[in-house]
């Protein structure tokens, strides 16, 4: 989420009419404590429901996990089981409860929220690619932390440590899981605060119940925001300062996670760079595309601004941005790429999601389709869902796994979308 939002939607949320779509209960569990605003088994309204936008795009909507009372930031999927976080305060609610949904169904069920003290947003939300481990991010200053949860249970995660330090107290916005020469690390990016700038941090998570930093720097202009970490090279979103790719142990400068050697920087159009995306084409093999995430203003649930910019990293020493993809009066936020079919999916707050078609060349584009130097690849969406409804959905994150679609909407909840239809 832009880090300098508008006056958020609540006033607008408590004069809309009530959905009548069923929500699942909020029962105790073991992950420590249930939602203390919402009572043992009675479920807070829908504001929404799958009718009122199944004619906003050709995306199939299979069903909704109502959350009406916070505002929901990122979520996770692994198996049957999703996780979602909060952001911010909601009629004077904050968003420090992490929602467990079981997802076999069409609509997620809710079936166990656990409350983590001193924290007003949880950031990131990730399992470990073992399904092992999950990892929350929390803020604000001065107890930004990583909380490391057991998911043995996966329905009723437990907590094994809480990581905090003078280097992550301002605030840990994002939490990258990735495992380096087989070892599991956390990347941290931490809030500026006051005269402390953004700074990111490398943790080592081979000993969850005792998380050890092996690596720290100052970075970002004024921020560090997403990484995304692929095949021992590291890219780092540093906002106004571009893009930064670092050797941690595949690009052949002698790099490691515990001394990452900086390999090159760039820039793309608009600035403020908020996530990043090094595409594998799993059927050419071609590891060509950085898929780069801008993110402007918004106002929750009405409006935001930027596009996503590819760049062409066959050189990598001259990387070159090559394409973008804009949706007039909206904004993207963060991807999710099935990587066998070649589709980008893209949360685009208040235009819900978009569905890119991304294989192939996506640098040479006939005269109609270049502005400047660039290709637009408008032409190239497949799909799109939850763009319309009262309240309007505004679509923070995307998670596709197991052939479906999941999105979570800041202002309603949890979203289950049905993708098939663009299986290659």
């Amino acid at each position: 989420m832009n880090r300098k939002p508008t006056t958020p939607f609540a006033a607008l949320l408590l004069a809309l009419a009530v959905s009548t779509v069923a929500c699942s209960g909020d029962p105790a569990g073991s992950g420590g404590g249930t939602d203390e605003e919402t009572p043992v088994g009675i479920s807070p309204p829908c504001l929404i429901g799958p009718s009122q936008v199944a004619g906003s795009g050709n995306l199939p909507v299979l069903g909704i996990g109502c959350v009406a009372e916070r505002y929901t930031s990122e979520l996770w999927v692994q198996g049957k089981w999703a996780y979602t976080g909060g952001w911010s305060r909601r009629g004077g609610i904050a968003g420090n409860v992490l929602k467990v949904w079981s997802v076999s169904g069409n609509s997620p069920l809710l079936v166990d929220s656990v409350v983590i003290a001193d924290a007003t947003t949880l950031g990131d939300v990730q399992a470990s690619d073992d399904g092992k481990l999950l990892v929350v991010a929390t803020e604000p200053r001065p107890t930004g932390s990583i909380v490391v949860y057991d998911l043995a249970d996966p329905a009723h995660p437990r907590q094994l440590s809480r990581y905090t330090t003078p280097n992550t107290a301002n605030g840990v916005h994002t939490a990258q899981l990735s495992r380096v020469n087989g070892k599991l690390y956390g990347f941290l990016s931490i809030d500026p605060a006051g005269s402390s700038p953004a700074r990111l941090v490398i943790v080592d998570l081979s000993d969850p119940a005792a998380p050890r930093e092996v690596w720290t720097q100052v970075m970002g202009r004024p921020y560090v925001h997403d990484v995304f970490v692929r095949d021992g090279l590291l890219f780092t979103a540093v906002w106004n300062d571009g893009t930064i790719v670092w050797d941690i142990g595949g690009g052949g400068r002698g790099g490691s996670p515990q001394n990452p050697v900086q390999m090159v920087q760039f820039q793309t159009q608009g600035g403020q760079v908020h996530n990043l995306w090094w595409y594998q084409d799993a059927a050419t093999g071609s590891k060509r595309y950085l898929f780069v995430g801008e993110e402007g203003p918004g106002s929750i649930g009405t409006s935001s601004e930027g596009d996503i910019h590819v760049v062409d990293l066959g050189n990598l020493t001259a990387p070159k941005e090559v394409a973008f993809f804009h949706v007039p009066n909206a904004g993207t936020h963060n991807f999710s790429v099935d990587e066998q079919s070649g589709v980008l999916y893209a949360a685009y707050y208040n235009a819900g999601v978009r569905a890119i078609d991304v294989r192939g060349d996506l640098g040479t584009c006939g005269l109609a389709q270049k502005e400047g130097d660039r290709c637009n690849l408008s032409g190239r969406e497949l799909g799109r869902a939850l763009a319309g409804g009262v309240p309007q959905p505004y679509v923070w994150g995307v998670h596709f796994t197991g052939g479906k679609l999941y999105a979570s909407d800041m202002v309603n909840g949890l979203w289950k979308l049905d993708v098939s239809s663009l299986k290659r």
